[in-house]
């Protein structure tokens, strides 16, 4: 198997650089046809690497990409999801290079994608590729990769629901999380829920000259920039009320027990160009991260942002909102009390809309499990070292529905590191890490199928 992957090894990285080229944006419309090219991508690799099925399957919105390779019903089957589909790259001149033509350096995979998630999806069939050709493939596979996990998966939920028979398997498997360190090994048991909306301020029925009407009406910039900055109290908590009730604290050993996991606070900052950190009080950098739920601005927009001045009051300002939730704290609930409480802040003279967009429920894994020993086992042989059980601070919306809707456990097996710039530019994955992922994931397969 090692010396397959070795032979093979720059023809595996020269198709996902062509994946990588496809600008599979999912929250775009004007990428709708490259969306679906990213799909028929993923598809022809499914088959080519050996699958008896793979095909396309529509749905409102983007495509689902569904394959199988089913070498014996009374064997455990492993259900591979992942997702094609990537964030926006903006802002683009923050780029070093375009982020659709991939660029190799230092060892790294420049690209939007490269590790959320194609990078780490590709792994999967290239892994799969890898044990067919090897004759090892020791279960059944399935494969269920989307292309809206960035904005909601609210079709993959539809499909889910709709194909328990076609989706039956064993375990999910999903690497699309990171590990602690390329020399420390680790395997992610929770994730973090999520709440996102969008706010609009409107004042004024239209723009204003700021000189005549400066002083004497609201300005919703500054209404909006007030409401949001009172979302937080010194202490960084959170101040709506009610948002903290359904919270599962950490008892002091398990937060003693996260406390051992490798963390270097200088190093930390170092990395994201800080000199010091910031959250809610009573809690380290790796418990606000992972354990603590959370409110950010992802974005605030409203007046003239063009070159040079324009004296103006805008009518509308807006802004984009993602709460973060941990275990027991459900989506529907923490939109609602933050519609309620978001309104009954807005000033006279004012107009306040709350708009959701999605989100999902908090997950948390057992750790004393067949599967999660055999994911354990498998990056222990590859790393040679035992990986460290984390909580992630991402969210994957679609797991919780997965165990809900078809009754499985999932193993977050990922092989990103935090410093891979997801989400932002000039996103990046390691040549090791793709190539160790493909090492990896076989030995998962042999360690469960045991």
């Amino acid at each position: 198997m090692q010396q397959y992957i070795q032979e093979n090894k720059e023809r595996f990285l020269s198709e996902l650089l062509d994946l990588l080229r496809i600008p599979s944006v999912s929250a775009d419309s004007k990428y709708k046809d490259d969306v679906r090219k990213a799909a028929e991508f993923i598809c022809e690799k499914i088959q080519a690497a050996g699958a008896d099925v793979a095909e396309i399957c529509e749905t409102a919105g983007h495509p689902i990409v569904y394959g199988e390779k089913i070498i014996d019903s009374s064997l455990p089957t492993v259900l591979v999801y992942g997702h094609y589909d990537v964030q926006p790259a903006d802002p683009l001149n923050l780029w070093d290079s375009p982020p659709f033509e991939p660029v190799v350096k230092d060892e790294k995979i420049y690209a939007r994608g490269a590790c959320d998630d194609k990078g780490q999806v590709y792994m999967h069939i290239k892994a799969f590729e890898t044990m067919m050709a090897t004759n090892s493939l020791p279960c059944n596979v399935k494969f269920m990769i989307e292309g809206e996990e960035e904005v909601g998966s609210d079709n993959l939920g539809i499909f889910v629901k709709a194909n328990k028979a076609k989706l039956a398997a064993d375990v999910i498997l999903i690497s699309d999380t990171a590990i602690i360190a390329n020399d420390i090994p680790s395997i992610d048991v929770g994730l973090r829920g999520l709440s996102y909306l969008e706010v609009e301020i409107t004042g004024a029925n239209r723009d204003l000259h700021s000189g005549v009407y400066g002083g004497a009406v609201a300005n919703p910039i500054n209404v909006l920039s007030k409401m949001i900055a009172s979302l937080h109290d010194e202490n960084g908590h959170i101040t709506i009320p009610n948002f903290y009730d359904d919270v599962v604290e950490l008892t002091p050993a398990q937060r003693e027990a996260m406390a051992e996991t490798p963390f270097n606070l200088d190093e930390y900052k170092k990395d994201l160009g800080i000199d010091d950190v910031r959250g809610e009080d009573g809690y380290t950098t790796l418990e606000r991260a992972s354990i603590r739920p959370t409110l950010d601005a992802n974005g605030i927009w409203g007046g003239y942002i063009g070159e040079g001045a324009k004296t103006v009051l805008p009518s509308k300002a807006s802004a984009k909102i993602s709460m973060r939730l941990v275990p027991n704290q459900q989506s529907d609930k923490i939109t609602a009390l933050f519609t309620k409480h978001f309104e009954s802040i807005a000033p006279a003279g004012v107009t306040v809309k709350v708009q959701p967009h999605h989100g999902g429920e908090p997950y948390v894994t057992p750790t004393d499990s067949k599967e999660y020993r055999a994911a354990e086992k498998a990056m222990e042989e590859a790393f040679g070292k035992k990986p460290v059980p984390t909580r992630g601070g991402g969210s994957i919306p679609i797991v919780a529905l997965f165990e809900k809707e078809l009754g499985l456990k999932t193993i977050l097996m990922g092989f990103g590191l935090d410093s891979d710039a997801i989400h932002s530019p000039n996103e990046h994955y390691g040549l090791s890490n793709f190539y160790k992922g493909i090492e990896t994931i076989p030995l998962f397969f042999k360690y469960y199928s045991v």
